[in-house]
């Protein structure tokens, strides 16, 4: 019998109809997309939203006294806006628009790291980043001669704080670590690794790309001194994301690009820089994408993020239910009981993630295989790669039957 999952206030049905590639067949079967960490689809008002500035407004922004350029600048200005209020930040001014999180933390290991870490500094982050927020952190103790130390995970994919006091000893300059695992929908203790990180005298990064999209976010009360996240991961477009930040910060760093907007004068031989975020934000930036990121809030905002997070989290629950249930899989993270993100890696004994994702396939069922960008997590977890799945707002029930359906194929399809 088919199995049902709550979903307070959320009205699936209508949500689904909001977006167009949904009606899509897929290999004939209709398509059940469950990749959404990875990124996901857009709702119309989306689309349109982009439609319009590019056939109405559009124009370079900061730059034209004429109606057009005031028009794009009060867009993209506005863009900023609602970002600032989505996350509470202190104000407007303390959003940077990126290219998404992977900029924003290359962004302030650089101009933040290059001024303030040096030889046999520590910087800490943990055993279950994501790449972007491994490899940049790496390249500056490589460059500055830092020592790098890593939160361990426990044998359920959550951190192991056991040993914290011993990892933050020392001159710990930055502690970085993702609020909500893109692998395993492990929900960290953000609060209470800020407020320990900064007793131990260190800044805070906070990988906010899947807890900004799938539930509240308040920065303010976080007391991170950066945030990042991806405007393509929460229904808007690719290509734009933002860092806010504690004002002080943007103030002391110095700039990662040169160029124009971000400039106050300049000679043949010497600069200085506008006010932030201008200060960082040189060039053209992508302005009609960070217009459309405010339209994906303006379609989330209505929903609720506390909804969209109980969504999320129950169509995780059921899919580790009904995984678990089907012998010969193994579901990876932390159990039912506890607080999770939309997101369900697994494996199937015997056939590796690429064939799970590939028959799935077939069925127009679309997952994700693989490390997903988490390569020393994986191998904490002694599994070379897994599939995963993971919901958002357009995501139903009757897809994780259909999920639990497509494993079931797999076994039987690989068992011959």
């Amino acid at each position: 019998m088919p199995t049902t999952v709550p979903t307070p206030s959320l009205d699936v049905a209508s949500i689904r109809r909001d977006f167009p590639i949904l009606e899509r067949k897929i290999h004939g079967k209709p398509l059940a997309y469950l990749d959404n960490t990875a990124t996901t689809q857009k709702p119309a008002s989306v689309l349109k939203a982009l439609e319009d500035f590019y056939r109405t407004r559009n124009a370079n922004v900061h730059r034209g006294v004429y109606l057009l350029g005031e028009e794009a600048t009060a867009d993209y200005e506005g863009a900023r806006e609602k970002v600032a209020r989505f996350v509470n930040a202190r104000a407007a001014e303390d959003v940077v628009f990126t290219r998404g999180t992977t900029e924003s933390v290359n962004l302030v290991s650089n101009a933040w790291g290059r001024v303030n870490v040096g030889k046999g500094d520590v910087i800490v982050s943990t055993e279950m980043e994501h790449h972007s927020n491994l490899v940049p952190w790496q390249l500056l103790a490589q460059e500055r001669g830092a020592i790098l130390r890593h939160i361990p995970v426990d044998g359920h994919g959550r951190l192991d704080l056991t040993d914290l006091d011993r990892i933050l000893d020392g001159p710990v300059k930055m502690v970085s670590f993702t609020w909500v695992s893109n692998a395993l929908g492990t929900v960290n203790p953000v609060v209470e690794l800020t407020r320990r990180a900064h007793a131990a005298g260190a800044l805070v990064f906070v990988d906010a790309a899947q807890s900004v999209p799938h539930m509240p976010v308040d920065f303010q009360a976080t007391d991170a001194d950066f945030l990042a996240f991806s405007g393509h991961k929460m229904l808007g477009p690719t290509g734009i994301g933002a860092l806010v930040a504690k004002r002080k910060h943007l103030e002391a760093m110095p700039p990662l690009f040169g160029g124009g907007e971000m400039i106050r004068e300049v000679t043949l031989q010497h600069a200085t820089w506008a006010d932030v975020p201008s200060k960082f934000e040189a060039g053209t930036m992508n302005y009609a994408d960070a217009i459309g990121l405010g339209a994906a809030i303006d379609y989330l905002t209505p929903l609720g993020m506390d909804l969209v997070h109980a969504h999320g989290r129950a169509l995780a629950c059921q899919a580790m239910r009904a995984l678990q249930a089907i012998p010969g899989v193994t579901v990876y993270g932390p159990p039912i009981e506890e607080n999770r993100g939309g997101v369900v890696s697994f494996s199937v004994d015997g056939v590796h993630a690429h064939d799970v994702a590939g028959t799935l396939d077939q069925d127009g069922i679309a997952v994700r295989a693989g490390h997903h960008c988490a390569m020393p997590l994986h191998a904490r977890l002694g599994v070379p790669a897994t599939a995963r799945a993971s919901f958002t707002v357009y995501n139903d029930a009757a897809e994780i039957d259909r999920l639990a359906a497509g494993v079931r194929k797999v076994k039987a399809v690989f068992a011959r």
